[in-house]
């Protein structure tokens, strides 16, 4: 999945527009809940190297909340990263070029978006 049909996928499948608020990353898109306005993705364009790769060009890539026991085989899977610029224990990055297969990006972002909904640590603490 490229990263205009991830953006197009979650304003479809969310009903959430993103949001581009730094001037100075006029690419940075994030989402977020509407009652709690947590960020559940954000896309972004990065330095390959930042990543770990060669090459000093930029690549579409989203970060998306995981919890630390996921976090850690999805990293052996191609196209995951750990976050770039997020706390690396409960965020991951993945490639918006194709190398994550489409099927997986959507349950990830549905499993980020559950995360971070409002009400989720209220409900934990019940359970």
């Amino acid at each position: 999945m490229k990263r205009e049909q991830f953006i197009r996928h979650v304003s479809d499948e969310y009903g959430i527009e993103g949001e581009y608020l730094w001037a100075k990353y006029p690419r940075y898109c994030a989402f977020r809940h509407p009652g709690n306005h947590k960020w559940f993705a954000l896309v972004m364009d990065v330095p390959r190297s930042k990543l770990g790769l060669e090459g000093e060009e930029a690549l579409d890539v989203v970060n998306l909340k995981c919890g630390p026991i996921l976090t850690g085989s999805l990293l052996e899977e191609p196209g995951i990263f750990p976050a770039y610029h997020m706390s690396k224990e409960s965020w991951i990055t993945a490639a918006l070029d194709g190398s994550v297969p489409d099927e997986r990006l959507k349950l990830l972002l549905a499993m980020s978006y559950d995360a971070t909904a409002p009400g989720m640590k209220k409900k934990a603490a019940k359970s």
